[in-house]
């Protein structure tokens, strides 16, 4: 039944499609169906502090179906967050804190970033797998610090996303019961019915993956919704909890797929006669505000006992609490110069550096999270303390399985839910299954770590299917992401320092190999890499310059000690990220790439961008088709990679 007299969850609704009228832009449909759920989430169930909006021990909210951002904007403003009524007036428009999908580093109340249908049910498993860690590690018998629920609204699109069943998949293996999924299940998509794009049972499809599960049949049942949202809490699993709403409900095509995704207009005086509002646009009695004001406020007592848990734990336990600071603080610090006096003599896969660097970094920064997807063996990288699984919680692998996308987009929550700093590992090749969640992490400003191995073409024998070509390039162009692609274990090292001390706001990847590299001279490495590029080799007078990365630095000395046997002076380059280097001063870029050489980049992959570097008159040696299945030293060869065949073709076309 219709709640045509409740001002308080109206305001939600009407708040909503007049920011969409007046941005002529957005989706009423899901603000004017899902607004129970919404209000009853805010109001009634969430703990919760506007004034406080990063309260490490609120619960967490995620609009996974990010479209309909007006519904959580106005539930924002009406909570008491700071948004104000402009900032709603200003919905999608430029420079506002209410752009068209929901962005965590914009609007405060924000958790996560969303919109990419899916996305936001695996962040919810994230969010929840990292409640579930810190309640283990930093409850006391006597002191509960970390207790809170992660509430998610989807609609059936979302759960129609691969990403979305991979997470779900994994989040009732761990049995995580604090993660609540509320469908917003209308039955209508954009093209059409639901029912004409699928047809199981999405409760016996949530019971297989062992959830519990739930229906509500009337969204509009206020009650029905608060007494099934505390019934869901009693769980053991998972829940997942489907209401059935009307789309667009009050609107003269309320039902259909026409009140998706555009303004209702006019029909807006339709939807007010609907559910009896007497206000204009914008305008919001001063009792809805007072009333939403007095439910929510309930939360203050809650939040001051935890201000007491909190000072019983400083005074407890001074090192866990130091621990739990310096987490929520991002303060990572580890022994640096130990490790770098580890540096091998001998040549070493970068894959292998890189697992001896983080044995030792897992070890001493305690709030480090993740694992790979069914990888460890060979990309070397796992979290310490055991698996995180039902029996023991404080472990810190996370079993991904074969889920990249879901690792991805789980890790995303995990960061987001603050407190640990999530990495995942896996072969580079299937950085092509992460790309959305590595792009949503850099637009999250995410602190986090992907961690690839199997590097390029000396893959080897498992052939083209897992030979990287173009990722490189790819990874590199995503804004605010940094990439590496050290040479050697001391690059290796450096690179892990920079982006666990130095990169707050950025996620970070590290390219690595699967083959031995030699160890190559540095003075400070750490000064060296932190500049993306540096002189490996200088050389007074040189006609060439070789600019190398990873595998193919040791390969450019070679070179330059080739060329010079032929009476060719060469500097070599390293360039472990050319993300780095970009934001150099002009200066020092033209200190390290001399434009008064002739320019060779040698990387075994695309040439594509290489020309930045190199100019329209130098020589880019890559890998501009696939790869090819044998032995890695012949496909290496094959493919011109060897000093000899470098040599030949500088010699060639240097004029």
């Amino acid at each position: 039944m219709i709640n045509k007299n409740n001002d308080n969850l109206n305001a939600l609704r009407i708040l909503g499609v007049s920011a969409i009228n007046k941005a002529n832009s957005g989706h009423p449909g899901i603000v004017l169906g899902a607004a129970p759920i919404v209000y009853t989430l805010f109001n009634r169930i969430m703990k919760h502090n506007p004034k406080n909006p990063t309260w490490f021990d609120r619960d967490r909210f995620v609009l996974s179906a990010g479209h309909g951002s007006a519904l959580l904007y106005s539930a924002l403003h009406l909570a008491g967050y700071n948004l104000s009524m402009d900032e709603i007036k200003n919905f999608r428009q430029w420079n506002s804190k209410t752009p068209g999908h929901p962005e965590s580093h914009l609007t405060e109340g924000v958790d996560v970033t969303t919109g990419p249908l899916g996305q936001g049910i695996a962040m919810g498993v994230g969010l929840a797998i990292a409640e579930s860690h810190m309640a283990a590690i930093y409850n006391q018998s006597n002191i509960n610090l970390v207790d809170h629920y992660t509430f998610v609204l989807c609609g059936d699109g979302d759960l129609q996303e691969g990403v979305a069943q991979e997470a779900i998949s994994l989040a009732g293996r761990l049995k995580l019961n604090k993660m609540i999924l509320i469908h917003d299940s209308n039955d209508i998509q954009l093209d059409d019915k639901v029912l004409k794009a699928q047809s199981e049972d999405m409760h016996a499809r949530f019971k297989a993956a062992q959830w519990n599960t739930l229906k509500i049949s009337d969204g509009e049942d206020l009650i029905a919704i608060e007494k099934t949202i505390n019934e869901a809490k009693l769980s053991d699993k998972p829940t997942y909890i489907e209401v059935k709403t009307i789309i667009g409900i009050g609107a003269t095509k309320q039902g259909t797929s026409s009140v998706h995704g555009a303004p209702i207009g006019a029909d807006i005086e339709t939807v007010k006669n609907a559910f009896n509002w007497k206000y204009n646009d914008f305008e919001i009695p001063v009792e809805v505000y007072e009333n939403w004001k007095n439910e929510i406020e309930k939360n203050l007592i809650i939040e001051e006992k935890w201000n007491q848990e909190l000072k019983a734990l400083k005074e407890n336990n001074k090192e866990l609490a130091i621990q739990f600071e310096n987490a929520l603080s991002k303060n990572i610090k580890f022994d640096y110069d130990e490790l770098l006096a580890k540096t091998p003599e001998k040549a070493e896969a970068t894959r292998v550096s890189s697992g001896n660097v983080w044995d030792q970094i897992n070890n001493e920064v305690k709030f480090l999270i993740g694992g790979s997807a069914d990888l460890v063996s060979s990309t070397r990288i796992k979290g310490a303390d055991g698996q995180f699984d039902i029996d023991n919680r404080s472990g810190r692998n996370i079993l991904y399985g074969v889920r990249e996308f879901a690792m991805g987009a789980i890790n995303n929550g995990i960061h987001q839910h603050g407190g640990l700093i999530p990495f995942s590992s896996g072969f580079f090749v299937f950085s092509d299954y992460m790309k959305p969640s590595m792009r949503l992490a850099s637009i999250m400003n995410s602190q986090q770590l992907f961690i690839f191995t199997h590097d390029s073409v000396a893959v080897g024998e498992d052939g083209p299917t897992h030979q990287p070509i173009e990722q490189l390039a790819m990874i590199r162009s995503i804004p605010n992401h940094i990439t590496f692609r050290p040479a050697d274990y001391a690059e290796t090292l450096a690179s892990y320092k920079i982006a666990l001390e130095d990169l707050k706001h950025n996620p970070s990847t590290l390219v690595l190999t699967r083959q031995d590299l030699v160890q190559l001279p540095h003075n400070n490495v750490y000064e060296e890499v932190k500049k993306g590029a540096y002189l490996m080799l200088d050389a007074p007078n040189a006609a060439v310059t070789l600019i190398a990365t990873g595998s193919e630095v040791g390969l450019a000395m070679e070179t330059a000690n080739l060329l010079k046997e032929n009476g060719i002076i060469a500097k070599v380059v390293s360039m472990p990220s050319t993300n780095l280097f970009d934001k150099q001063d002009q200066a020092y870029k033209d200190k390290i790439i001399d434009k008064k050489t002739f320019r060779v980049s040698i990387e075994m992959g695309t040439t594509f961008g290489w020309t930045k570097y190199t100019g329209d008159d130098g020589l880019n040696i890559g890998i501009d088709i696939f790869g090819a299945s044998a032995p890695a030293n012949k496909v290496i060869s094959e493919y011109g990679f060897t000093s000899e065949q470098i040599f030949n073709k500088i010699k060639k076309n240097l004029k």
